[in-house]
């Protein structure tokens, strides 16, 4: 897992400093791992200076928790903040976690990602098959291109790539975030996310400033 192999290699330098006897000075910065995104599911303009790569599932009350978070924070930080989403539906848990992740992809060829993203979480405890072919009527997507794409399982494989880049980055529960690659765990209050956006704002501010 990287973030804690980025972890471990801290802690070996600081023992190894220690051993030969030299001063051992601690600066505790965050560890930043390097998480992609889908253009397609961002939701922001893509040159916003903090950007948060959100791992989530629909059915998680959690999750859904989160959605209202990070709501305020794009409002309250609007343009310089960015979301975007990455498919990790907790399938042992959570038995209809896939397909709803599937028919949000579909809902996506039509443009209308983000709006059925917001219906799954608006009726997180309503997701059967019918349920998401309801979502997509009424968002006014074409039904049998929608019925097609999503009885042919054809984003599978692209949803477990999402699956297996957050495991290498060390997710085990969702939500997960990475906001500038900064990782947070969980559904935190709005208070932990802007402290890490404010910070980084700031230090893009005096970036901006030096050139």
């Amino acid at each position: 897992m990287k973030i804690q192999q980025a972890r471990q290699d801290y802690v070996k330098s600081l023992l190894e400093q220690a051993e030969a006897g030299g001063e051992v000075a601690v600066f505790l910065r965050p560890t930043r791992i390097e998480v992609s995104f889908d253009p397609a599911r961002l939701r922001g303009s893509p040159d916003a200076p903090v950007r948060i790569v959100e791992f989530s599932d629909y059915t998680c009350p959690y999750c859904r928790r989160a959605e209202s978070i990070l709501s305020e924070l794009r409002a309250k930080y609007q343009g310089k903040v960015s979301q975007a989403y990455r498919d990790y539906p907790l399938r042992e848990i959570h038995p209809h976690a896939q397909m709803a992740a599937e028919a949000s992809r579909c809902a996506a060829e039509q443009g209308k990602f983000w709006g059925y993203h917001d219906l799954l979480f608006a009726n997180s405890e309503k997701q059967t098959p019918d349920d998401l072919r309801i979502y997509a009527h009424a968002l006014q997507l074409d039904d049998k291109r929608f019925d097609s794409c999503l009885s042919s399982g054809q984003y599978k494989p692209q949803i477990e790539q999402d699956v297996q880049d957050g495991a290498r980055a060390g997710i085990v529960g969702t939500p997960a975030f990475f906001i500038n690659g900064i990782y947070l765990d969980g559904a935190q209050p709005a208070a932990v996310f802007e402290r890490i956006i404010d910070e980084e704002l700031s230090a893009a501010d005096k970036k901006h400033a030096g050139k």
